[in-house]
Formats: C-alpha cells, sequence, structure tokens
C-alpha cells in the first residue's frame, strides 16, 4: 500500500492563503523520516514537506498521513479536504491534535491524538484493513528507549542546504510548569530522556555532524546532560539546544558544553522585570544573575540568543525601553521578542477566558506575524503589537548590529550574524503582513 506523509506549510499570511514555500531549507525536521521509522516495512512511503515541494493531489495513495502543528492547521485541512473529495482517506496528527481533536475529526477518517510510537502503528493496520476508527489516543508516554532511527533513506537532501542541521531528540517532556507554555501538555508531564547510546547512536548512524537537539529543555536532567555531553566529544559535532537560563551559572557545565561542539544555545529570559517574571512562574529565572549568566557565556564564546516576552498586566510604560537599553547594555548578540500569547489548555489561556479579554480565540496560533490574542492592561491589542515591532526595529537594525556583535571572527561570532541576518530579513520582508494585522 502506498502511504504519503505529509508536512504542511502555513499560509503566507491571514490575507495570502498561498502555502509558505522556500527553495531549501537549513534544518532537516524530524516528524516526518521518524514516522517513516515506526511504518511497518510493507508500506510504501513518500515523505512531502510542503514548504519544498508541491503537492501532487493526482498521485496514486491508499493512504494520506498529515502531520500538524496549530500554525499549519488550516492549510493541513485544505490538503486533507483535496484527497478525501477523491476518496482517498487521510488521517491527521501533531501537537495540534492534542487540543483541537473534535475539530481536526472534521477534516479527516482519524485523528491520532499525542506520542505516536503506540498509536501510528495501530492507525496503519486499520487503515491497511479498512477499519479506522475516529480517535486513537495514546493513553501513556512511551519509554524512550531504542526508538528507531529516522529513516534519512527518504529524504531528498538536494532541497537542503550544504550546512544542513538535524533534529535529533534527548527528551520530552518538560520538568518546569510555566504559565504560558502548552508543550508539557502534549509532550508528557513527565520528564523523559533517551539513553545516550540511543543518541550517539542515531548521530553515527546519519552521520551527523551539525546538530539542533529539538528538546523543549535540554538538560532537564543535568546529571543526564553531562555524561550526553562528554560523549559528544569524540565525535566532533557542532550542536545547538534551548537550555534553562540557571545551567550558564554552572562553570563545569557550560566548559564541557563548549568542548563537546556547543555552537549556540537559545535561553527563555522571558523579562528583564522582577514583578512580570514572578507571574510567569518561571522559577528557574532569576534577575539578579542575568549579567553573570551573560558574561559566563561571552567569555567562553559561545553564541547564544534570548526569548523575550511582552505584554503581562505587570510591566509598565516604559518595559520596552528598559529592555532595549539592558540588551544594548550587554550588547547581547540575539533576541526573539514575542506577543505573550494565551494558547488553550495553558493557565494564561483560563485565566483570559475567564476575565473575558481574549481576542478571535479561534484564531490564536493559526497565523504568522506579531499579533496580539487579548486586550492588554496598559495599552491597546495594536499598541502592544507596535512596540513589539519597535523593538525588532531597532534592535535589528544595523547601527545596532555593528554595535552588538562587533567584527565575526569565530564559529560563535559567525552564528550570531546569521541570526541577526536572518531576523532582520525575516522582519522587513513580513513587516507588511504584520501591519495588515
Amino acid at each position: 500500500m502506498k502511504l504519503l506523509i505529509i508536512q504542511p506549510s502555513r499560509y503566507q499570511s491571514k490575507y495570502d492563503l498561498k502555502p509558505y514555500k522556500t527553495r531549501k531549507r537549513n534544518l532537516v525536521g524530524l516528524a516526518l523520516p521518524y514516522l517513516a521509522a515506526l511504518t511497518p516495512r510493507e508500506w510504501e512511503i513518500e515523505l512531502i514537506d510542503q514548504q519544498l515541494d508541491d503537492i501532487d493531489f493526482g498521485a496514486r495513495a491508499d493512504l494520506v498521513a498529515i502531520t500538524t502543528w496549530t500554525v499549519n492547521s488550516l492549510s493541513a485541512y485544505e490538503i486533507a479536504g483535496r484527497f478525501r473529495a477523491r476518496g482517498t482517506p487521510v488521517i491527521i496528527g501533531g501537537p495540534h491534535t492534542f487540543f483541537f481533536a473534535e475539530e481536526a475529526a472534521q477534516h479527516c477518517d482519524a485523528v491520532g491524538i499525542g506520542e505516536g510510537e503506540k498509536i501510528w502503528p495501530q492507525m496503519l493496520e486499520d487503515a491497511s484493513n479498512g477499519r479506522l476508527q475516529k480517535f486513537y489516543r495514546a493513553e501513556r508516554s512511551p519509554d524512550l528507549r531504542s526508538l528507531p532511527f529516522p529513516r534519512y533513506d527518504l529524504v531528498n537532501f538536494e532541497k537542503y542546504t550544504y550546512f544542513k542541521t538535524f533534529s535529533v531528540q534527548t527528551s520530552r517532556g518538560c520538568p518546569f510548569r510555566c504559565d504560558f507554555c502548552s508543550e508539557r501538555f502534549y509532550l508528557g508531564k513527565q520528564y523523559r530522556y533517551r539513553p545516550v547510546d540511543d543518541v550517539i547512536g542515531e548521530l553515527k548512524y546519519g552521520k551527523i555532524k551539525n546538530v539542533f537537539f529539538a528538546d523543549s529543555t535540554f538538560a532537564g536532567k543535568k546529571s543526564h546532560t553531562m555524561e550526553l555531553m562528554e560523549a559528544l566529544i569524540p565525535l566532533k559535532v557542532r550542536w545547538s539546544a534551548l537550555w534553562s537560563s540557571y545551567l550558564c551559572r554552572d562553570q563545569r557545565f557550560l566548559d564541557r558544553a563548549k568542548r563537546s561542539g556547543l555552537l549556540h544555545v537559545n535561553i527563555g529570559l522571558e523579562t528583564v522585570d522582577m514583578e512580570t517574571l514572578a507571574g510567569m512562574n518561571k522559577k528557574t529565572n532569576n534577575i539578579g544573575y542575568y549579567k553573570e549568566i551573560i558574561n559566563n557565556l561571552r567569555k567562553r564564546g559561545i553564541s547564544y540568543s534570548f526569548n523575550l516576552v511582552l505584554g503581562y498586566d505587570t510591566e509598565h510604560e516604559n518595559t520596552c525601553d528598559l529592555t532595549l537599553a539592558f540588551l544594548r547594555e550587554n550588547k547581547v548578540p540575539a533576541v526573539y521578542f514575542n506577543i505573550l500569547t494565551p494558547h488553550l489548555g495553558t493557565p494564561l489561556y483560563d485565566r483570559m477566558q475567564s476575565e473575558g479579554r481574549l481576542i478571535n480565540p479561534g484564531d490564536i496560533g493559526r497565523w504568522p506575524g506579531l499579533i496580539c490574542y487579548f486586550r492588554p492592561k496598559h495599552c491597546t491589542p495594536v499598541e502592544l503589537e507596535q512596540k513589539v515591532k519597535r523593538m525588532y526595529r531597532e534592535f535589528y537594525s544595523l547601527k545596532s548590529m555593528v554595535g552588538r556583535l562587533g567584527l565575526p571572527a569565530s564559529a560563535a561570532d559567525f552564528a550570531s550574524w546569521t541570526i541577526n541576518l536572518s531576523q532582520r530579513r525575516m522582519f522587513n520582508s513580513d513587516s507588511e503582513n504584520f501591519d495588515n494585522y
């Protein structure tokens, strides 16, 4: 039987319902080749990344499987509808269906809810026998030992850049309980990690030299990550990850990370305001240590970026200016400015809903761009959007970039410059779409 596994592309914008397309990708995603690895060998498989490839809706297929996030869910429904119109059964899974299972069920023949290791083989067996159920729910989080290695033999690497980076998971779940984050729900409340030998085996199997560790938080268990980083040293890989700020105070951890090939780390700093930080339930952060964290990263030549969230009730009129001043003073190399978003399932969403402050809740997470989906306390939604756009514009101005980054003299410097140029290009190209909202 012929199986198409499709990753939809998001729409260009709410006002341009064309799939977002690129000629090549830098990052080799994990979802498609990993689902292929879970698929019994009697299936003939084709992987389709819509961002890179057009979908042939006339191609032979006995089953279509679509993996989706909320940002590309509407595109996923369009794809599903076109295949179903010609009689091809469609199944949909991914993070989106955890919170929107009933919605997804209106657009497909079966919905997978939760992690796929247990339910994916059953869905395929039922599809092959013509007895698909409407819902398949993973009741328990699977053990992460001996996971199959992704089917990279099915990936067309001509669609990727020369310095392609592979997504690899070392863990699932998150030990923290941030007010605005929904990932811990669909990835399981229990933090689980893969054996070090399994991760190293996957890197060797794929002959991988550039790695993005696609974990909600790298080093959720520090001792396990220390063991993993030690095992990475002989492989001479370059890797990036997201981890918590408190780890940057651990000199031994940072030294081993550097020796093992750390190229870039993304850190959820979230805010430079103490009162706002307390409201986020971000217990691993302490504003009093921010400068120490920055100095520890800088003296090791580690490229890093911060995630910041703007829009909490505890912010003040000058929060944006104070934030930019802090970033300039400390010559922070890269920042992602995010508007606070109340995602379904989070305490933040429930609180905003009970207060009647949500705006178009059905649109939350569906569209790209800097969009405010709630009524802020100290300004209008449009004013908050404009404030964050101004922060992007000022932080990624050429004058700011030169003042913060200096001349590129190392791999870390080049990584920081690459992120800055990418963010500047992204903002400039999307600013027209941003202004439409």
